[in-house]
């Protein structure tokens, strides 16, 4: 009688593999603490099952993720069926509190992944005592290039724990050619260990009708013209120095401050006081992932000058749809806009009220920067993400590490 293949075997010229993947860091609801990596994990599990049907895999969770999103068929493709082609762990830690889930990864995760041919720790560290292969993800550094916005403990945890796991694993996947680079500077790895995997775009986002954007603007009581920051509201997004440019602009446009609360956000408020700003700079908080697309192309120009990033979504998420786009030229921005965007020195004021005020000016410039960033936003797909990770995935399999 012939034996099933083993997971790891090649049959013909596809190999098959079970892999374990650390998705601890799903979160459970939306909110704005569930943006960032959430949304890298949601979409990737979305398509990886689609990527390669030879492969198996075990999903590791906390006791509160929602998997409604993860069962939803990707666009354009027919699925492997509800279960998406995976296995669910659902794990009886309590694993939302940090010290729990460090504690589970460290010590039960190790357990449960017997059996698996890699286990792939989806954001920054893999059990240290792993019984198989590990590949590690990082987004970032930011807790060696900013540590200052970390407490102290989790400061800690990451850059011990991230080195030591990146120097375990057998590859590391980084978002974007500049945190490879933090990577090979900051942790010694060499370079040729690891692999460029860029995050995609959704096909939400993308330039809508005129008539639904105008009633979103009516809706929401935003002016016509406007220039739009979205992310969290901290330090490291340098929403000071954009501040400090916009109170330069001529009057007749308003700047919107959109995203959730961080750390030392007061600061921010009370720079708008400062420059007397009151009634030019509107904050509407927390924009629900539904809405991110009707924000964006209602805004006449996007602008993103965080010191450090490691990719940068929501300027790539503007340029889908058809907004300008003004980034700082710092850390991974440049690799998130391309050519379509304008780039600034972080700390030059004068140079972001220039750039702001002459698209605002330039309808044509704006219409041709738009078309540009569309162009370069599509080569972002989270098909190819899928399919890059998978090629990892396969890198390790085959032992050609």
């Amino acid at each position: 009688m012939r034996m099933p293949p083993s997971p790891g075997q090649r049959i013909g010229d596809k190999v098959m593999g079970h892999i374990g993947l650390n998705a601890h860091l799903l979160a459970g609801r939306a909110g704005y603490r569930s943006a960032g990596i959430h949304h890298y994990l949601a979409h990737l599990l979305r398509h990886l099952p689609e990527a390669d049907p030879h492969l198996r895999y075990t999903l590791f969770v906390g006791p509160e993720t929602d998997m409604t999103e993860l069962s939803a068929p990707c666009p354009g493709a027919e699925g492997r069926g509800a279960d998406r082609g995976w296995r669910v762990n659902r794990s009886r830690w309590p694993t939302q509190h940090p010290p729990l889930r460090i504690l589970w990864e460290q010590t039960a995760l190790p357990l449960a992944a017997r059996g698996l041919d890699l286990l792939h720790g989806l954001a920054f560290v893999a059990p240290l005592l792993a019984p198989c292969p590990t590949l590690v993800t990082v987004y970032d550094l930011s807790f060696l290039r900013t540590p200052e916005r970390f407490r102290r403990g989790n400061r800690w945890y990451l850059q011990m724990f991230t080195r030591w796991s990146c120097r375990r694993a057998r590859r590391i996947i980084a978002i974007s050619e500049n945190t490879r680079r933090d990577l090979v500077a900051l942790f010694g790895i060499p370079p040729e260990r690891v692999d460029v995997v860029p995050p995609g775009v959704s096909p939400s986002f993308g330039p809508l009708p005129p008539d639904q954007v105008a009633a979103f603007r009516r809706a929401k009581g935003l002016p016509e013209r406007f220039v739009l920051y979205l992310g969290t509201l901290e330090p490291r997004k340098n929403l000071i120095t954009l501040l400090e440019a916009f109170a330069r602009l001529r009057p007749g446009v308003k700047l919107v401050l959109a995203g959730g609360t961080g750390w030392m956000f007061a600061e921010v408020f009370a720079r708008v006081q400062a420059l007397g700003l009151e009634g030019k700079v509107v904050f509407p908080g927390y924009v629900p992932d539904e809405e991110l697309p009707l924000w964006y192309n209602a805004a006449t120009v996007f602008v993103y000058p965080s010191l450090y990033e490691g990719f940068g979504m929501p300027p790539l998420e503007a340029l889908a749809c058809g907004t300008p786009v003004v980034v700082s030229n710092a850390s991974a921005l440049p690799e998130a806009v391309g050519d379509a965007g304008v780039l600034v020195r972080p700390d030059a004021v004068d140079e972001w009220a220039q750039a702001l005020e002459r698209l605002l000016d330039d309808a044509a410039l704006r219409a041709e920067l738009g078309a540009r960033g569309r162009a370069h936003a599509a080569r972002f797909s989270w098909e190819r993400a899928a399919a890059g990770t998978v090629a990892v995935y396969h890198r390790i399999l085959e032992g050609r590490e």
